[in-house]
């Protein structure tokens, strides 16, 4: 996710790889993605198809190496290529099992990806033994043999408690502890605040003001409050001032931006904060003064926002109110209704404006997603005795709609300035995208009504509202695999999926640096107006990269301890049966979603009858006699379980 220079042969300083033939031919530069079976792709820089890599024209180059390649074949797919000079190494350091010899060890590393194992010299291996996971750094790349590093750290022993998910952590380069100087600054916020830091604010705390949130949450960086009035509604959106705190250029605020956002693990929370400010000063907590920057939205009753302010503030939250119970008090508890009475009437209120604003949201465009996140249960040992999908109440999406309102807001309002700013930006699917999905809909004989060179949001909407229900879940699937990835921008774009001219993340500093970058930026507007900001620009421009980059990682950091505890929880259910969904369709398979979420691979090979076809464009294997596509249900049973991946039968 990317390190070092030009390699030689048998240098790690580096010139070009031997063998080299192609050196006429134009350079193309690009990212090399390994494939456990020793070839690789080459994701080019230009935004071409992939490449073919066949394991002898790698040239020594690995999985996320940067490299230049020269095209030296179009026979296969878009063409095959051959590596010419790596540029930067992708992997200085990775996670993997140790195995110990006479004279030596190797590392096998557990990212398939990565093909080959790393020679351990044994006065380099701090002990390590067979079967141990372990950290280790490359030291050299010679060509032609295995890349040669030294163990760093001891996990433990594979199986023990907690290895599985440190090692995931340790994979990405994540870091539980903070170091000395940052904590010592992070100590200096205290836990109070004082009536000095209130000058200057407007002061929310006689409102009533909540916080709304998931039973377990221990960090709130967002209340709200609401008041209906004449002809509408006036929304409070407090957010936590975590840049009151962490300062520009501290050593805080470069281990926030050097960290980029927490990340949420199954057992654990890796903060972008320390807990003195993420469950602390900067949380939001229940009768406890804390300093804000709020949004003030006066909207009508058709749902437009027509006013409103961006200000500091300072609020004392009422009451710490979770999903469930507001759900449940919406609902018509009387029990929850008697001991929240106080708050009962502006709860009412504020379902009522949630849907006044999902309707006016849906109406614009606004692409509606069928998604649930997993809920994975752990024992005292650490190991997986539940999965499930997190409930989904009205309140979730009630405070969904209330946090897009304010980072609209928030984003026009500095769009329209045209300063320094970080945007979260949705771009349009791609050509390749679209014509994947616009052949499957064709397949399936489902109209896409709208115009395919420049689709609007609503174009998309219409088709999963209208699909019907027989093809509603797999139309989903397709459909959401058609769009673009959002980032964060210095400029302005549009947020594609939500339909809106303007966007971004705004509520959420505590968690997320392009946040807590732009509270920046607000709070010295208030003060000054617009003419300092310009001082932002390239501050704005490496915010949202890095912020980009490190929600990725995150991503795929979160996504790899699910598969792991999802595969554990499996590991004993082999003979099981379950019923299933197809949630994926390739050349070697099918994968098939459980009602929990786990997702296993029925291989083709198992699939009765043989000799399937695949028809990339339908998505779907047919052997003539037995057909499987995307969406379709199948009972599998567990057939095996390895690492993290699950094999099923039909």
């Amino acid at each position: 996710m990317s390190k070092n220079k030009k390699y030689e042969k048998n240098n790690r300083h580096g010139k070009s790889g031997g063998g080299m033939k192609k050196k006429a031919a134009a350079k193309i530069t690009g990212t090399i993605e390994g494939n456990p079976k020793g070839f690789a792709f080459l994701v080019r820089d230009d935004g071409g198809e992939d490449l073919f890599i066949p394991a002898s024209a790698l040239h020594g180059a690995m999985h996320g190496d940067s490299v230049e390649a020269v095209i030296t074949s179009h026979n296969r797919g878009a063409g095959e290529a051959e590596v010419v000079a790596v540029t930067q190494r992708g992997v200085s350091g990775l996670v993997g099992t140790y195995e110990s010899s006479r004279s030596c060890g190797f590392v096998r590393p557990d990212n398939p990806r990565i093909s080959r194992d790393i020679y351990i010299p044994v006065e380099a291996s701090m002990g390590a033994r067979t079967g141990q996971k372990v950290v280790c750094a490359i030291d050299d790349y010679p060509e032609g043999r295995n890349p040669v590093g030294h163990v760093e750290e001891i996990i433990g022993a594979v199986g023990e408690k907690g290895v599985d998910i440190l090692s995931v952590i340790r994979s990405y380069g994540l870091k539980e502890e903070f170091p000395a100087a940052v904590m010592k600054e992070a100590r200096l916020s205290g836990d109070k605040i004082n009536e000095k830091d209130c000058e200057g604010r407007r002061d929310f705390r006689g409102d009533l003001v909540i916080t709304i949130d998931g039973d377990d949450s221990k960090d709130f960086d967002d209340a709200v409050s609401l008041e209906k009035r004449k002809g509408g509604y006036r929304l409070y959106v407090h957010i936590a001032d975590v840049a009151h705190y962490v300062r520009e250029n501290t050593k805080l605020d470069r281990e926030a931006f050097k960290r980029g956002t927490s990340v949420y693990l199954c057992d654990r929370v890796i903060p972008m904060l320390p807990e003195q400010l993420s469950n602390g000063i900067c949380s939001l907590n229940e009768g406890e003064d804390r300093l804000t920057l709020s949004v003030v939205m006066d909207i009508d009753n058709e749902g437009n926002v027509t006013g409103g302010d961006i200000c500091e503030g300072v609020i004392r939250s009422r009451h710490r109110m979770t999903y469930k119970n507001v759900a449940a008090i919406l609902d018509g508890d009387a029990r929850l209704k008697a001991e929240y009475a106080d708050v009962v009437p502006m709860l009412e209120n504020m379902e009522k404006l949630a849907d006044l604003l999902t309707y006016k949201r849906k109406k614009r465009g606004s692409i509606e997603f069928d998604l649930s996140e997993s809920r994975i249960v752990l024992d005292e040992n650490g190991r997986a005795i539940d999965v499930t999908r997190y409930p989904i109440y009205k309140s979730n999406k009630m405070i969904e709609e209330f946090m897009l309102a304010a980072n609209e807001t928030v984003a026009e309002r500095f769009a329209r300035m045209k300063v320094p700013f970080v945007f979260r930006t949705h771009e349009v699917p791609s050509q390749e995208k679209l014509q994947a999905l616009l052949n499957f809909l064709s397949a399936v004989g489902v109209t896409f009504r709208g115009d395919v060179l420049k689709p609007v949001p609503a174009d998309f909407a219409n088709l999963l509202s209208s699909c019907g229900e027989k093809l509603s879940a797999v139309i989903n699937r397709v459909t959401l695999r058609s769009m673009m990835k959002a980032a964060y921008e210095p400029e302005n774009k549009g947020h594609f999926g939500l339909a809106a001219k303007y966007y971004c993340h705004f509520t959420s500093p505590i968690r997320r640096y392009p946040d807590l970058a732009i509270h920046r930026i607000i709070k010295d507007w208030i003060k000054g107006g617009e003419s300092g900001l310009k001082k932002y620009a390239q501050f704005a421009v490496d915010a949202s990269k890095r912020g980009s980059e490190r929600e990725k990682i995150a991503e795929s950091a979160e996504r790899d301890v699910d598969d792991l505890k999802k595969a554990e929880y499996m590991s004993d259910k082999i003979g099981e049966e379950y019923d299933g969904v197809i949630s994926g369709v390739t050349e070697w398979g099918v994968f098939v979603e459980l009602e929990n979420s786990v997702e296993g691979l029925v291989r083709i090979g198992t699939l009765p009858d043989g000799n399937y076809v695949y028809n990339r464009d339908l998505l779907r294997l047919d052997s003539g006699t037995h057909s499987y596509c995307l969406g379709d249900k199948m009972r599998v049973r567990v057939a095996a379980v390895d690492g993290s991946k699950i094999t099923f039968r039909p």
